[in-house]
């Protein structure tokens, strides 16, 4: 089954694109998720917590 609801822009929720980076805030380095195609659609977490690459495979 797939989803597919729209916005008022009319946008498929099918339609991701997903980026990851590392940002500062209050002076602490922070691994960063985003689905840039939707509003409000990210995480965050302190870079010391976030897995590397290797531990992810």
């Amino acid at each position: 089954m797939s989803t597919d609801v729209r916005s008022f822009e009319e946008r498929s929720v099918d339609e991701r694109e997903i980026v990851a980076a590392v940002d500062e805030a209050d002076g602490t380095a922070r691994f960063v998720v985003a689905d840039i195609a939707r509003e409000e659609a990210w995480l965050s977490a302190p870079e010391s917590d976030a897995c590397s690459l290797d531990e992810w495979r």
